[in-house]
Order: C-alpha cells, then structure tokens, then sequence
C-alpha cells in the first residue's frame, strides 16, 4: 500500500472518508452562527445566546471525547469499516433530530448526539485514511483533509446568512434548516463510503489474512489500470505478525506511558493547544463581532467565511511542506508563528485598534498558519502509535485534550466575549495563544520525524516478532 502512486482510487478515499471534517466545520459554525438568532423571542426554543455558546457548544465537544473514546475502543476491535458506517450514522440522526428543537434540553441533548457521532468518526476515519494513503503523500492528505474542516465552516458561514434571512424564512424555521441540511450533506458522504475497503492492515493483523490479501490485490489491480504503470516488487519487505483478536486497555495504557511517554507528551500539547485557539474562535466569533462592532446576525456569516478560506488555503498550500521540509520544523512553525501572530492580535485588540473587518483580516492571518498545526495534531497521533492501538490512540488524545481546550474553553471564552468587552476579550485571545505556544515548544523538544516513514517503521506493531 505504502509503494503505490496516485491514483483515482485514493482520490475515492479522500472524497468518502475525508469529507466528515466538512461535516464537523459545518456544525461547529452553524451554531456560533445562529447562537443570537435562536436567543431571540420568536426563534421557537427558549434559550439563550451564552446557553448556545456555552453549554450546547461545551456539550458537543463532550459529546465528541466521548464518542472517540467508544467508537475508538469498538474501530481497533471490530474494524475501521464498520465503525465509520455506524459514526456517520449516529450523526445524521441526531443532527436531523437537533433541527426538530423545542426546549434547551432537546437542544443540549442532541448536540451532544451529534458530537458522539462526529467523534467517533476522528478515530474510525483518522486510522482507515493513514493506513490506506501511500507514505509520500501521507502528510500532505492527512493535513488537507483535516483542514476541509474550514470548508464545512466556510459553506456554514454562507448557509446561515441565508437562513437568518426573515425575509426568506420565517425566524423559528431558517436556523433549524441549517442542521437538516447537514443530515442531507451526511446522507450522500454515507453512499460512497459504502465503496471505500477495509484496512488491509487491521485485517491482517485480526487474522483474516486471506481477505487483506483479496483487498490488496484488487487495490493494486485498479491501481496499474488507473496509472498504466507496473508496482515495485516488495517480496524482500516482510514482518512476522502474531495475530490477535483484541488489545485491552491495559496494553493501550502501558504503550502510551511505558513505551512512549515523550510521544504520550506529544500528542496532549498538541491538542490541548489547538482545541483552546480553535474553540474560543469558532463558537464565539459571532458573540464578539455582534457585541464589540454591531455586526448584525445576518451578516456574520460573511466574515466568519473569510476566516475560514485563509484556514483552509494554509493547508492547501503548506500542506506539502509536511511531507518535503518535515513534520518537526513545520509543526513547531505553525504553533509557535500562530501564537506570535494572536499575540499581536489580542494587544491590537485590546488597544481599541481593530474594527469588525481588520480583526477579521487579523484572524485569517492567524488561522492560515495555525489550520495546518492544528491538523497535524491529528496527523502526529495517528502515525506514532502501533498499528494495533492507532484508533484508541486517536480518541484518547483527541478525548483528554479536546474535552480540556473545548469545554472549558468555550465556557471560559463565552463568558470573556458575553458583553463585548475589549479588555476581557483580548484576554481569551492570550489564553489561546499561550496554549499554541507551549505546544509548540513540546514540538520542539518531542517531535517525530515522520515524513516519508512507514507506519510499521515509525511505530513497530505490538504484534510483530520480537
């Protein structure tokens, strides 16, 4: 798999497994975009704009640790296929449900649904891409696909100045349009995934050694027919596997702590950090731009879409770097560059010196460099753990450091941004930006040189002869 070229088949994979991050910006930037809309008397569910901002967002991201940690558990057992059917599944329903909202309980309940869906997509998607994606363009896909993330986000943005339109909708049917149509979205990325293969790797090692083989062949066949060009031999690359039904929790645990401690370190600065930055920005920036420069809710979305093109251009462009420069030094950059740059933001900021468009020119700076670190947490995690624990390794990074920097961090950021307050606000900036900068400093000290590495190289699997 690893020795393959490009070809139409991995662009399927791209396209069925990938898109789920468009799903995740999606929902993320809907809610921070209707949060006023849904607090105002007339929107048909009684809650407030901190209730949306803060709870309900505090309430999704527990609901993705959570789900990363179940799905996680159930995708190294059972298999990356399975579990990202069933992932997408729960989302679809409960995001269609979330649309159907009439108090604050159903509201709250339905988003944490939703993001016990989404979460357990990172792990189930996040193992199945890496171990399908050839290792010359691993970092690059890995970092782009994350980033489509902003995307999502993007056509959230746009979609909510649509349905925020009074004179288009009526104000208790617009917001609730925005989530069914990401259960439509959901619904057609449920179809072709149906056509992406199991992991060959995970059959393998789960002792169903004659269909792995079945897959790679039928891969590699579609794969010649697509190029016109013949695969270098491999016969003399061999590893000898033991092969296994489960790994507990226990093992998981002693891989973690024991065998890779500096990696186990790795993993939560660089998730703790991103989820502070990217929480704070994503389910408050309406808040501060309503509060601070009298943007009107339906026009936020147009600002909020700008941001979110200069956060996916970072991956699109930088991406290759990962692969070519490194991961280390374009890890490190990213964090350590973004923090100076939000540094300088909050100081402007704070200062009185920045209006609803320079701020918003300020934050694509910072989100152009800081996408492409954030995405790499997710690709750093999936490489640098043994292929037997890769998706519970996924979901326990993604659970620990996300529930760390996404719930506190809208909770503490909701109530910074509330009443529009420079110096208040600027201090949520600096928060972010502290939390970058440290895990940047990590990258510097614990980074793995991944680029152009098998992932049996970077991590020798548990079930491997010793």
């Amino acid at each position: 798999m690893d020795r393959l070229p490009w070809s139409s088949w991995h662009w399927m994979i791209v396209v069925g497994l990938g898109s789920v991050w468009i799903l995740d910006g999606l929902e993320v930037t809907v809610v921070g975009s209707v949060a006023a809309r849904l607090s105002e008397p007339g929107s048909g569910i009684d809650i407030t704009a901190a209730q949306v901002s803060g709870l309900a967002a505090a309430m999704y991201v527990a609901g993705a640790g959570t789900g990363a940690l179940f799905f996680g558990w159930l995708t190294d057992r059972f298999g990356r296929k399975k579990l990202f059917l069933i992932t997408l599944a729960v989302y679809l329903v409960a995001t269609a449900l979330t649309a159907l909202s009439f108090s604050v309980w159903w509201f709250v309940i339905f988003r944490f649904l939703t993001g016990f869906g989404i979460g357990g997509e990172y792990a189930a998607i996040n193992s199945a891409i890496d171990e399908l994606i050839p290792r010359k363009y691993r970092g690059r896909i890995d970092i782009i696909i994350n980033g489509s993330f902003w995307l999502g986000a993007a056509f959230g943005a746009l979609l909510s100045i649509v349905a925020l339109n009074t004179s288009l909708f009526p104000a208790d049917i617009g917001w609730r349009l925005t989530f069914a149509l990401g259960a439509v979205f959901g619904l057609v990325i449920l179809l072709v995934r149906r056509h992406v293969p199991e992991s060959p790797r995970w059959m393998f090692i789960h002792g169903r050694e004659e269909k792995a083989e079945r897959t790679v062949a039928e891969i590699e066949d579609r794969v010649r027919a697509d190029t016109g060009t013949e695969l270098a031999d491999v016969s003399d690359q061999r590893i000898e596997i033991t092969q296994r039904r489960s790994t507990g929790f226990g093992e998981i645990a002693a891989v973690l702590i024991k065998y890779y401690p500096r990696r186990a370190t790795l993993g939560f600065a660089l998730f703790i950090g991103q989820a502070f930055l990217y929480n704070a920005v994503t389910f408050n920036y309406a808040l501060i731009l309503t509060k601070s420069f009298d943007v009107p809710n339906d026009k936020v979305g147009y600002y909020f879409a700008v941001i979110c093109v200069g956060n996916f251009m970072g991956p699109l462009f930088l991406g290759r770097l990962f692969d070519t420069v490194g991961r280390k030094p374009m890890i490190a950059g990213c964090y350590i560059g973004s923090a100076l740059l939000l540094f300088g933001t909050a100081w402007l900021f704070g200062q009185g010196h920045l209006s609803a468009v320079t701020l918003t020119a300020c934050w694509t700076a910072v989100l152009f460099v800081a996408s492409c670190g954030a995405s790499a947490a997710y690709l750093t995690v999936s490489e640098i753990f043994p292929m037997e624990t890769r998706a519970m390794a996924i979901a326990f990074f993604y659970a620990i450091g996300t529930v760390a920097g996404g719930v506190a961090g809208p909770l503490v950021f909701a109530k910074l941004s509330e009443d529009g307050d420079p110096g208040r606000i600027a201090l949520a900036f600096t928060i972010g930006a502290l939390a970058m900068l440290a895990a940047g400093l990590v990258e510097v000290v614990y980074g793995v040189k991944a680029e152009g590495r098998s992932l049996e190289d970077l991590a020798r699997p548990l079930s491997a002869a010793r």
